[in-house]
């Protein structure tokens, strides 16, 4: 019996950690998880950024082919039954898909140059500016889209930097301006500054 306990003791080994043993394996957690949680916010950013590019894009091409991720609903031709993907899993039958036939090519538009400023009366939000004339028209063309009032204002002559400028409205009043820019935060994520 002693002979069963010794042998039992010999396979048992007692890890025991000094005071600076316990901080260094603390410390080293730490940095592991805070590495961990760096990558992922880098990993998060260059996903926003992609879309972003993405959306440009999309804004910009009005023949590119929706992406994979957008969902079925948005190419759905109109009177068909909208499902979401929880409703199509969940449902007993599988549901018919029909693909859109491809759209012919259509030559592009003539370049039009950037809306006018409109009459200098009000308050105006100046959304960004920006070096590439390109991109500035873009902006303007995706928020025009959307139902905002934007224009393009040519850089000044003999400024050091060139600039065009992207701004949203005329609006006589300025708590309309402020609503609009509260607006333009929430869904376009830009920063207006207000103008007269």
């Amino acid at each position: 019996m002693v002979s069963d306990r010794q042998t039992a003791d010999e396979g048992f080994h007692e890890i025991q950690l000094s005071g600076k043993q316990i901080v260094f394996l603390f410390m080293a957690t730490t940095v592991v998880s805070v590495v961990i949680f760096l990558c992922g916010v880098l990993v998060g950013r260059g996903v926003q950024i992609q879309r972003a590019a993405e959306a440009e894009h999309a804004a910009s091409d009005p023949t590119a082919a929706a992406p994979a991720g957008a969902p079925a609903e948005a190419a759905a031709e109109p009177g068909a039954e909208a499902l979401t993907y929880p409703q199509r899993l969940e449902g007993d039958q599988p549901v018919a898909e029909q693909l859109a036939p491809p759209a012919a090519p259509q030559p592009a538009p003539p370049a039009e140059p950037a809306a006018a400023a409109p009459a200098d009366e009000g308050w105006v939000l100046q959304i960004t500016a920006l070096r590439d004339r390109d991109a500035a028209e873009a902006l303007v063309k995706r928020l025009t889209d959307k139902g905002y009032p934007a224009f393009l204002v040519d850089p000044v002559p003999g400024e050091p930097a060139t600039l065009h400028r992207v701004r949203v409205g005329r609006y006589a009043d300025r708590a309309e301006a402020e609503r609009i820019a509260r607006q333009l935060e929430r869904e376009e994520q830009f920063t207006p500054l207000i103008i007269r």
